[in-house]
């Protein structure tokens, strides 16, 4: 019988700390491939190459398009690419990038969870946000096992908690206990494999660089007046319960967080907008009323002074709030 053989780990902020004491626990005749996707600049991959072959035990190589799947062997995602697995393979993607980023970790424990099922082992890590908790729901749906650092243990904590929230996890763990928890569970043979979901398939093609058509798409989810921030199209919510989130025509995909950060430094760049419009309509609203002045036509200046301190008043007011959606604990600004 097959083992419990391909690992997949996903973290960003604050898991190359975690990341180490794994993969430094992890012994060099591992039974078992590991997959790393981590939320790193693509200048970053250097130095993350270089941290984990200083704490791993065994060979620690970049994935590349086609590259043969072998145990006791990490493969960390190479920059600007989805990582996907394959029978045998890996494959790098080039389809949207998911919750504005590419590689992202859902697409990862997506294609492992997709073609691997009960034999995949999903971790993760620190980082903001929710990348990875749609992943390891995945896993799970297909029969694999899932673990999360202990968010208590975690520098960001959001992952860790979206991924709790979004799936029922086997095991919380602090970091530096996951590498001796990942050695047991690999002795372990894997249990049933389930049926897959078809909206798994369809977005591991989607992460692939497959086409995604609007009857694809209505097939897994439904159309949401809400707007792509990624190439301005229309989202549709998908019909998965946990974690909410949604793809545009395009494949651009987020969970609701994700968007709800995107949407607000748009709101707040809005508001800075209208700030400046009407700050500069005061200022030319005052110029008239001077000019008025000087021509002698009082009641035309007049007239243009009430403008400007009704401007000045309804700058005051955009002003409170572009500070209020800075700090959010601020009092509310008075109508």
């Amino acid at each position: 019988m097959p083992n419990r053989d391909i690992i997949v780990i996903g973290g960003s902020s604050g898991a190359t700390g975690p990341l180490k004491d794994i993969l430094g626990r992890l012994p060099a005749d591992l039974a078992a491939a590991v997959f790393v996707v981590l939320h790193i600049p693509a200048q970053g991959i250097g130095i993350l190459s270089t941290v984990v072959n200083a704490s791993a035990r065994m060979p620690v190589v970049q994935a590349k398009n086609g590259m043969v799947i072998e145990n006791g062997h990490i493969y960390l995602a190479a920059p600007d690419h989805h990582l996907l697995l394959l029978e045998s393979h890996m494959m790098l993607g080039r389809g949207p990038r998911e919750n504005m980023v590419r590689p992202a970790i859902d697409p990862l424990f997506r294609s492992a969870a997709l073609h691997y099922g009960p034999r995949v082992i999903g971790v993760v890590l620190s980082g903001l946000l929710s990348d990875g908790a749609a992943g390891l729901t995945a896993i799970k749906q297909c029969g694999g096992v899932a673990l999360v650092q202990d968010p208590a243990d975690a520098i960001a904590n959001e992952m860790p908690l979206r991924a709790l929230e979004s799936t029922t996890v086997d095991l919380c763990v602090p970091g530096v206990r996951i590498g001796d928890v990942l050695s047991d569970l690999v002795r372990e043979e894997p249990g049933t494999r389930l049926p897959v979901p078809p909206e798994i398939r369809l977005e591991v093609e989607i992460a692939a660089g497959e086409r995604i058509g609007s009857d694809s798409l209505a097939k897994i989810a439904d159309p949401a007046p809400l707007t792509c921030p990624s190439c301005g199209g229309v989202l549709s919510a998908l019909k998965m319960e946990n974690p909410l989130r949604f793809r545009c025509q395009v494949g651009h995909g987020f969970t609701a967080d994700v968007l709800a950060r995107e949407q607000e430094g748009r709101v707040d760049e809005a508001l800075r907008v209208a700030l400046r419009i009407i700050e500069e309509r005061a200022e030319l609203v005052h110029r008239m009323a001077e000019d008025g002045r000087h021509s002698g036509r009082t009641a035309v200046a007049q007239m243009y002074d009430a403008r400007a301190a009704e401007y000045r008043e309804y700058a005051d007011m955009v002003r409170r709030v572009v500070l209020h959606s800075l700090d959010p604990q601020a009092p509310k600004p008075e109508s």
